[in-house]
């Protein structure tokens, strides 16, 4: 036991090692914005935060998490205690998968599930909620295949805790995960029926919150061509996603990433990773579901390339499916058959006294991928608020007058010259603690999918030309607006008075503003499935107790694993 502690601790240190390597000069102080990837100083919890606003859900509850974490700790250092966490888990949960009590192949697991392309594109897409569920993966799929034994459904809570907190994206893939796992073992109805349970009850504070939304849930076919996966590697969609990588943006591409050289040698990598797993793995039950859920996730991944229309059609039918168009985050479970399966060949090459083989094998996707390393080549670097917005915040909250902000210029993404040029998610909803009005319309290569947010809906044509009339925001319940790019094109027009005008941010008064239309969601319901759902995490938590030397399971290594000396 004493072994097996050292064992996962050395697997947490080099993924703490390998999170400082990735962030560099994010760990500055500041705040790493990008893309999705918004944190603020001094959070709050407001309406916002718990989904009250009749927005969609998709920030629940990470937000509250972030916030949370916010609240006891100066918020820029939360935020990196949260992404070092994503490395350290997903080392530590990899390195713990692999049936051998040597080392170094613990590691070259554990190396290549924290160091991919999965995880570099979707760090530099800001996307660190989904992460955390992708790096508690290896977690779930012990789990799942264990659902038979005494507290097998507490375990499974357990490990589903990093992505509860996530949100729907990191639970959709995890869920899909364990189901497919579940289904393929021992008593495959009970075990379906714990992981529906386990899922269902996790994800209650975002799903009462999205049923209960006055717009309902939107529904646009149009975005599955926009958010399926796209080539990164001279291999095309496909390859590229068998590659790990495929992401549907562009811009969040490591530098240099899918050079031929490197990314056919990656890709032998991961094929001969996958032949070795299959060939040496040596858990029927556990290989023969974490192989269905990849492929299953590969299928997913890849049917808004191949198979646009079928998804499309069953979003028509019920909007949940859109959790589908985004399909590279579910490449996920093969990353973990990946990385396993490098730590399986890395042992079967130590075995055969190679240990340069070995070690060969965990340094080989970070000499792959290079541009990982500082920041993303300096992509993800640690930026403070200007003085403009703090001066604009202590405007507004100072007001005892009640009344929403709007924000302009009215599209959802900026690229403030204070963060370097660097697209990120407009801050200011979570940076002010009224309710602000943003257009959250998103463009991909000339394509818009419609705002979603109903108070965005009603005023996108009066403030698409960045001037909107201030009549027609006083009935909104417009009391400011606050233009905090290109501020010298846009700004409200008619009765407004301006008290605030800086380099970076100018905010607008709108005197005798009127009461704002309710799209708000009830908060009884909310709160008692944040209640439900606090219920279950401690049930599963207080019999056994966590700690980092049993990694959310005890005992990591399957029934049946193969255990060998050094």
């Amino acid at each position: 036991m004493a072994a097996e502690r050292t064992r996962h601790l050395v697997a947490a240190v080099t993924g703490l090692g390998l999170g400082l390597t990735a962030l560099g000069p994010g760990l500055a102080p500041g705040f790493v914005l990008s893309y999705d990837m918004v944190f603020v100083p001094d959070p709050a919890f407001t309406r916002m935060t718990f989904g009250l606003t009749g927005t969609v859900s998709r920030h629940v509850p990470s937000d509250a998490f972030a916030t949370a974490l916010g609240t006891v700790l100066p918020a820029d250092l939360a935020q990196k205690l949260i992404l070092l966490a994503i490395f350290v888990m997903a080392c530590t949960a990899a390195a713990s998968l692999v049936p051998s009590e040597r080392l170094l192949p613990r590691l070259a697991a554990g190396v290549c599930y924290a160091w991919n392309p999965f995880v570099a594109e979707r760090l530099l897409l800001g996307q660190w909620a989904l992460l955390l569920g992708y790096a508690a993966l290896p977690w779930v799929v012990a789990a799942s295949s264990r659902l038979d034994e005494p507290h097998g459904g507490r375990r499974l809570v357990r490990a589903l805790i990093p992505a509860a907190i996530g949100g729907f994206a990191a639970l959709a893939v995890s869920a899909l995960t364990a189901l497919t796992i579940a289904l393929i073992g021992r008593a495959r109805a009970r075990a379906a029926a714990k992981v529906i349970a386990a899922v269902a009850v996790l994800s209650l504070p975002w799903l009462v919150p999205g049923l209960l939304r006055p717009a309902g849930l939107p529904e646009d076919g149009t975005a599955v061509d926009l958010f399926a996966a796209r080539a990164d590697t001279p291999f095309g969609t496909l390859g590229s996603l068998l590659a790990l990588g495929g992401v549907w943006n562009g811009e969040t591409v490591p530098s240099g990433y899918g050079a031929p050289v490197t990314a056919t040698i990656w890709q032998v990598v991961v094929v001969g990773a996958l032949a070795a797993y299959w060939k040496w793995c040596r858990e029927p039950v556990w290989r023969g579901g974490a192989v269905v859920a990849a492929v299953a996730g590969f299928a997913v991944a890849g049917l808004g390339v191949v198979a646009a229309p079928v998804l499309e059609g069953a979003i028509g039918l019920w909007p949940g499916f859109a959790v589908f168009r985004d399909g590279q985050q579910f490449v996920a479970p093969l990353a973990v058959v990946v990385a396993v399966g490098l730590g399986v060949a890395a042992d079967r090459a130590a075995e055969a006294r190679w240990p340069g083989a070995a070690a060969g094998a965990m340094a080989a996707p970070v000499i792959l991928l290079p541009t990982l390393a500082w920041g993303a080549a300096g992509d993800l670097r640690a930026v403070g608020y200007p003085d403009d917005w703090a001066r604009a915040r202590r405007i507004i909250h100072g007001d005892p007058v009640e009344g929403d902000v709007l924000v302009l210029p009215w599209a959802s993404y900026r690229s403030y010259p204070w963060n370097h040029g660097r697209r990120v998610l407009d801050p200011l909803p979570r940076y002010l603690h009224r309710r602000v009005v943003v257009n959250d319309a998103v463009t991909v290569d000339g394509t818009t999918v419609p705002p979603e947010d109903p108070r965005a809906v009603r005023l996108t044509p009066h403030a698409r030309a960045g001037t909107p009339l201030a009549a027609t925001l006083r009935n909104e319940g417009i009391r400011y607006v606050v233009v905090d790019a290109e501020i010298a094109a846009n700004r409200p027009s008619g009765a407004v008075v301006e008290v605030l005008r800086g380099h970076d941010l100018a905010v607008y008064r709108i005197d005798g503003s009127g009461e704002a239309v309710g799209d708000g969601i009830p908060v009884v319901p909310v709160a008692a499935a944040w209640i439900v759902m606090s219920a279950v995490v401690i049930w599963s938590i207080v019999p056994s107790g966590i700690t980092l030397s049993t990694p959310l399971l005890g005992s990591i290594h399957p029934r049946g694993s193969r255990r060998r000396t050094p």
